[in-house]
């Protein structure tokens, strides 16, 4: 009998493995090549009912968010709506006098004025001198927590939470380098403004509908909630566990009703299949709707930081771009392959991607056109991850790789 060395069935077997040893509750991957969704689901979307993972599973996706809200924010500068290198007080004049600490880690009254104002162009690439809380022991940490709260499921309202952020000190000069942070949250309201209407409508009008993407939304309708992957995580044992908020209170089981905030940075649900329609249009696909022009496109996907900034920038203090990868807008961007880290993503030069916080995962090659696609529901404490609880879901990412480009 001939034996199956297909990828999806070497990646059934691995996820199959992983589950079976209780280190991942359920996964739904996707490798598109030559025009062609291969598709594997496996394990549960809901502890509690053992509903299985299904291809039409609705999961957070936490950060792979960020290059939805990119595109959205490029479209209107594709029309002429803002320049990159305008100040963003023009949409919002609340940040129009800020200050910045001396030691990222230091008295929060150490200051000294920004140089410049946040350009639209530094919200895009992260250089804006914003950061995200957790990432810091000192002060900035709690001022964060206590000023601006949760960072998905936040009961205050946009505008709220942007006069907020802008009394909060930066933590570096506005575009001296790159910091993971809020910008993206901030650039998606930035996108409300300027349309006048809700990131979720804007969202919704001007990727998804053209998109054919259904199931993806800050909200998954009562309909379609059933097809939801449910919160879940792990014990202090190690053991699956059915969570009732997200770490870090970041996400609710349900999100109520009459909330406004919406994380452009890391709130939207989608599936597998609707994320691959945002993938391929990124490639240039010419069966989907170029929401961008070509040029910007290339500058998205074009790595934006200098050598100096690729070498200094950290992510819970390991480099992240001094090698393999640089950063352009909302995308890691592969420069050197051999020493990319698949993690963000590796392939031929020009390679994008970006993940996502509940083991959320996707890149696109342009060189052999490609999309490789990996979203599960591993949500994990940063205390745990550091006791190395939870961390199947990462080495399934990189196992899906390394079959996927076998």
């Amino acid at each position: 009998m001939p034996i199956d060395t297909s990828p999806q069935n070497s990646v059934e077997k691995m996820l199959r493995r992983l589950v079976d040893a209780g280190q991942l509750a359920g996964a739904a991957t996707l490798i598109w090549r030559n025009r062609q969704a291969h598709i594997e689901t496996v394990g549960t979307r809901n502890l509690l009912t053992n509903a299985p993972v299904e291809r039409n599973t609705i999961f957070r996706i936490a950060s792979m968010t960020k290059p939805v809200t990119t595109v959205a924010a490029l479209m209107l500068h594709d029309e002429g709506r803002f320049d990159l290198d305008e100040p963003i007080t023009s949409s919002a004049p609340e940040f129009a006098r800020m200050r910045v600490l001396r030691d990222p880690d230091g008295p929060l009254a150490e200051t000294d004025e920004a140089v410049r104002p946040i350009t639209f162009r530094d919200l895009l690439t992260h250089r804006s001198g914003l950061t995200v809380g957790e990432f810091h022991r000192g002060p900035i940490r709690r001022a964060y927590a206590e000023t601006l709260g949760p960072h998905i499921d936040n009961p205050l309202t946009p505008d709220e939470w942007i006069a907020r952020v802008a009394t909060l000190p930066l933590i570096d000069q506005p575009g001296a380098g790159f910091h993971y942070s809020i910008s993206t949250d901030l650039l998606g309201f930035l996108v409300a403004r300027l349309h006048g209407e809700s990131l979720g409508e804007v969202l919704a009008k001007r990727i998804f509908a053209p998109l054919g993407m259904r199931d993806t939304g800050f909200v998954v309708s009562r309909d379609r909630r059933d097809r939801r992957a449910a919160l879940c995580g792990f014990d202090d044992q190690g053991r699956l566990t059915t969570l009732t908020a997200a770490p870090g209170g970041h996400a609710l089981e349900e999100r109520p009703g009459d909330m406004t905030f919406e994380s452009g940075g890391q709130g939207l649900w989608s599936t597998v299949d609707n994320y691959l329609a945002f993938a391929r249009m990124l490639l240039g696909d010419p069966d989907l709707p170029a929401l961008l022009r070509a040029e910007t496109r290339a500058l998205m996907a074009s790595n934006q930081l200098t050598p100096e900034q690729r070498a200094a920038a950290r992510m819970f203090g390991q480099p992240i771009f001094a090698v393999g990868h640089g950063y352009g807008m909302g995308v890691a961007v592969v420069l050197e392959p051999e020493q990319a880290d698949p993690m963000r993503c590796q392939g031929g030069i020009g390679t994008i991607g970006w993940p996502g916080a509940y083991a959320g995962w996707w890149q696109a090659d342009p060189n052999d056109r490609s999309v490789l696609i990996f979203l599960s529901h591993n949500m994990l404490e940063l205390s745990q991850m550091a006791q190395g609880i939870g961390l199947g879901a990462w080495s399934a990412i990189a196992g899906f790789h390394a079959i996927a480009t076998s």
